[in-house]
């Protein structure tokens, strides 16, 4: 089963950020755990995440044990009513998702083409938009609910109880707007345990290996 964390970066998080309203939105205590229990996950990074984080994402991506992949450019839609974010136009989305790419590149690590859609919401339009980049959208069957979560342990639950063989876990590094994630994961990973599922990279989970 894959563990995956999306790294969202909208312009009002960044405002945040700059106004000192919020302190970080780069949960390194989750990658220190990761690192320190040698557990492969997936980031699904946006490029203004990257373009504020540089140094966490040249962190992520020397760990041989993690995945980069594609989360957009600034965490627009791609369809209308999509939890309040602001759309993306649609003649924009083919270069946005294609910018993300080249903004991650020269990072180097273990760069995939998977890509997720911001809020999961996607259609037909959205989908051709992609098409000609050759990428593999990639959803998730155990969303963990750690946005704006206020307790560790209803993302727990969240996790264990629909955790599978093959599952993709959802779940963000975003610190400031996700600030239960880091004391969920020693218990989400003693659970997993328990239940003999053993996290592996998305690509392993995806291709059988």
């Amino acid at each position: 089963m894959a563990l995956t964390f999306d790294a969202d970066m909208t312009d009002g998080m960044l405002h945040s950020l700059r106004s000192g309203r919020v302190r970080s939105y780069a949960n390194l205590r989750i990658l220190d755990l990761l690192e320190r229990e040698q557990v492969p996950a997936t980031f699904f990074l946006t490029g203004k995440w990257v373009q504020r984080y540089p140094e966490v994402t040249r962190r992520i991506a020397g760990n041989p044990r993690f995945e980069l992949a594609n989360h957009t450019y600034g965490h627009l839609a791609f369809t209308g009513d999509c939890y309040g974010l602001p759309r993306l136009p649609a003649r924009g989305m083919t270069e946005d998702v294609a910018k993300t790419f080249r903004v991650i590149e020269p990072y180097g690590g273990r760069q995939t083409r998977y890509f997720r859609f911001p809020g999961l919401c996607h259609d037909k339009a959205a989908l051709d938009a992609l098409a000609p980049l050759g990428l593999t959208v990639v959803d998730g069957d155990v969303v963990s609910g750690d946005p704006f979560a206020e307790a560790w342990q209803p993302l727990v639950r969240a996790v264990l109880d629909k955790a599978r063989p093959g599952s993709i876990v959802i779940m963000h590094v975003t610190e400031a707007n996700a600030s239960m994630t880091d004391e969920a994961l020693p218990h989400i990973l003693a659970g997993l345990r328990e239940r003999g599922l053993v996290p592996a990279t998305l690509s392993e989970v995806l291709t059988g290996g």
